[in-house]
C-alpha cells in the first residue's frame, strides 16, 4: 500500500510530460538532402550551388562559360568575362572585330584609336593632310595642324598679314592683328592715338584718358 501513492505521482508526471513530448515531435523538420537548417528562423534552406524545388534541393545547372555566384537570389550563375547571357540559359562569347578591343566590363566593345564605329565594324578613319587625330571622344574626329584651318573636310594654310599672328578661334579669319594695330580687310594697320587717348584691353584699338570722352576720333575734356 505504502508504494501505490509513488506509483500515482509516477504516472501524473508520465501524463504531464506527454503534451510536451507531442510537441517537440511534431516541430521536428525534416531536412532534404543538400540543404541544412537556417541560421535564424525555422526551416530549411538550400546549399550553395542548389536551389529549392518542392521539397527538394536541386544542383544549379551552370551552362558553359559561366560560373556559380552563391547567392540566394537571381539565377545563381554568372557568365565569364568577355561573354553575355542569352535568354537566360547560356553564354555567348562577345564578338569583337577587327581594329577593336573588349572593354573592362567584358561585356562590349570599342575600336582602336583611329578608327571609327561602323555598324559591327571599325573603318579606318581618313586624315587630310596637315591634320591629327583628336583626343575628344565628342566633336570632330581629327583637328587641323596649327596654322591650318578646316575648309570642306581639308586643312588649308591660314594667310596671316604682316603684323598678326595665329590665332586657332573656331570663328575669324584665323589671325589677330599685333598690339598697336587693328583689322582692316585682310591687313593690320597701325593705330595711331589721338591726345589724351591710350590702347584698350584687347590692345587693338583705345580709349580716351581718365576725364575725357570721344568726340569724332578725338578725346576732349569733359564738361
Amino acid at each position: 500500500m505504502r508504494g501505490i501513492p509513488a506509483l500515482v505521482l509516477l504516472i501524473v508526471a508520465f501524463l504531464l510530460a506527454l503534451p510536451a513530448l507531442s510537441y517537440a515531435q511534431s516541430t521536428t523538420i525534416t531536412i532534404p538532402e543538400n540543404a541544412h537548417e537556417k541560421s535564424y528562423g525555422s526551416g530549411w534552406e538550400c546549399d550553395p550551388s542548389f536551389r529549392a524545388e518542392g521539397d527538394k534541393c536541386a544542383a544549379i545547372l551552370v551552362p558553359e562559360n559561366a560560373y556559380l555566384t552563391n547567392r540566394k537570389y537571381g539565377a545563381g550563375w554568372q557568365c565569364r568575362h568577355g561573354f553575355e547571357e542569352v535568354a537566360g540559359a547560356s553564354c555567348l562569347q562577345v564578338f569583337v572585330p577587327a581594329n577593336a578591343y573588349l572593354e573592362p566590363s567584358g561585356k562590349d566593345w570599342q575600336c582602336l584609336r583611329g578608327y571609327r564605329k561602323i555598324d559591327e565594324t571599325c573603318e579606318q578613319i581618313r586624315l587630310p593632310a596637315h591634320a591629327y587625330l583628336s583626343d575628344s571622344s565628342y566633336g570632330p574626329e581629327w583637328i587641323c595642324e596649327r596654322g591650318y584651318r578646316e575648309t570642306n573636310g581639308s586643312c588649308e594654310a591660314v594667310v596671316i598679314p604682316a603684323n598678326a599672328y595665329f590665332d586657332d578661334a573656331s570663328q575669324g579669319p584665323g589671325w589677330k592683328c599685333n598690339r598697336g594695330f587693328s583689322t582692316s580687310d585682310d591687313r593690320c594697320t597701325a593705330i595711331t592715338l589721338p591726345a589724351n587717348a591710350h590702347l584698350d584691353r584687347s590692345g587693338n584699338w583705345w580709349d580716351c584718358n581718365r576725364n575725357f570722352q570721344r568726340s569724332q576720333n578725338l578725346c576732349v575734356l569733359r564738361n
